[in-house]
């Protein structure tokens, strides 16, 4: 059994705290990935790209833009926002999906989702009291900056945050397991939003006008068909399962 303590047990981690892929996700070999793993080594998105339209092709596209500097989150904010963004979402190294530009363009433009819970602030005002609480957790806990914490410090706070058990700081203005949801709503969102994620997890990115044939079923394909356009898989694994064998 690994010692939970370390980093190590983590998927994207091997003895000696390098980046290595786990066994169940070899080296990208056709497009972007994350980190350049994933379990479709074989697949990209943009092979599709001959079949969306004009308006699909732009907006797709716009998303590889060169992220420009942070317009909503200060100076001050930014080391600790970028830390959190990569721990939540294992990117230790690169290629990184820039998460931190994603969601500072959201906030910055005001494109709020729309609703937010009725006892919790402006999601703008939660992003910022959860910053300045992750800053405070970081001194109180290890005497330091959340951005300067080791990876499994930062990793132990960050599992404190998920189970609401932070206090103390900016925490006390905030129910801070919604503020958890409100936070990681947007950071999946912006991950998952971008094409590097879609090459990832083999989805096949916008349907539009292209559409879908193996609609699965009581036919005689049945479920579980690809279109012509998705590729298997290189493992059968299931790394949920795994990392939860692991932790046993």
């Amino acid at each position: 059994m690994p010692d939970l303590s370390r980093p190590d047990h983590l998927p994207n981690r091997r003895p000696g705290n390098q980046p290595l892929n786990p066994s169940w996700l070899p080296r990208q070999r056709r497009g972007t990935t994350p980190q350049m793993i994933g379990r479709y080594p074989d697949f990209d998105v943009f092979d599709a790209q001959a079949s969306w339209d004009e308006a699909t092709k732009r907006v797709v596209l716009a998303r590889l833009d060169p992220a420009g500097p942070l317009r909503f989150f200060t100076a001050e904010e930014e080391p600790t926002l970028r830390a959190f963004c990569d721990t939540v979402l294992a990117q230790d190294c690169e290629p990184r999906i820039p998460v931190a530009e994603m969601v500072d363009t959201k906030l910055a433009e005001g494109r709020l989702d729309g609703y937010q819970y009725a006892d919790m602030p402006d999601d703008r005002d939660t992003w910022r009291l959860v910053l300045r609480g992750l800053a405070h957790t970081a001194t109180q806990g290890y005497q330091t900056s959340f951005a300067d914490c080791t990876e499994t410090q930062r990793e132990a706070i960050v599992a404190q945050f998920a189970q609401g058990r932070l206090v103390g700081g900016a925490w006390d203005q905030l129910n801070v397991t919604r503020a958890w949801s409100v936070v990681m709503r947007a950071t999946l969102a912006a991950f998952y939003s971008h094409p590097w994620a879609w090459n990832e997890i083999g989805f096949g990115g916008p349907a539009y006008p292209r559409g879908f044939m193996r609609l699965g079923g009581p036919g005689p394909e049945g479920p579980g068909v690809r279109e012509p356009f998705e590729r298997p898989g290189a493992t059968d694994e299931d790394p949920v399962r795994i990392v939860a064998d692991w932790e046993r």
